[in-house]
């Protein structure tokens, strides 16, 4: 299909220009107005227009220093090949911020688009994992990335403004503490449904 890099930037960065900031699947809104907006969509907010492994392909390694997504990594059929690539392309101690609809999330249902669900030990089974006592496997080898702190979001579309202001003492409650979210994935979430995740991860 190819890319459309809008800003010249490719060329830059493989002359060792860096270290940039990526955000993956950004739509037409960049969250952090610093960042490489990459999507397969010519939107105004997109800086590299093409499938995000292929624009990650273009990239040299360790040129990132932050990487973020936003309800992105949950239309990756392959979320293993991209955190290897991730690894690839930042530096060292570089910060990865995903978020992504929580499985209990009866909207995720809803888009014919969605390839698959999270919970908080997703990302365990891909990266090291400090944080929660459960352990789990690692089928392949891990990706270079180590787990350091999960968020579980309670709260509304905003064309619910009253649910979302009621939704947050919840979220409080329920983050207190890694046993709290793993108490409540085990056993409440689906009376109290979870809206997204929220995972930070560093390139070890």
């Amino acid at each position: 299909m190819g890319i459309l890099d809008k800003t010249g930037v490719l060329p830059r960065l493989a002359e060792g220009g860096g270290p940039v900031a990526l955000e993956l699947g950004c739509g037409d809104r960049k969250r952090r107005a610093e960042a490489l907006g990459v999507d397969q969509r010519d939107l105004p907010g997109v800086d590299l227009v093409g499938d995000v492994r292929e624009v990650l392909a273009e990239l040299p390694d360790a040129c990132a220093h932050h990487v973020a997504s936003s309800h992105f990594f949950e239309h990756v059929a392959d979320v293993r090949g991209l955190l290897h690539e991730l690894g690839r392309v930042m530096s060292r101690g570089a910060v990865l911020e995903i978020e992504v609809p929580h499985f209990s999330n009866a909207y995720f249902y809803s888009d014919y688009t969605h390839a698959k669900t999270f919970g908080l030990y997703s990302l365990s089974y891909l990266a090291s994992d400090p944080v929660f006592r459960r352990r789990v496997p690692h089928y392949d080898a891990p990706a270079p990335f180590t787990l350091r702190r999960v968020d579980l979001r309670f709260k509304s579309p905003k064309a619910f403004p009253l649910r979302r202001l009621a939704k947050q003492p919840i979220g409080w409650l329920v983050n207190l503490s890694p046993w709290t979210q793993e108490f409540y994935e085990e056993n409440l979430c689906w009376l109290l449904p979870c809206y997204e995740l929220r995972f930070e991860l560093t390139r070890d």
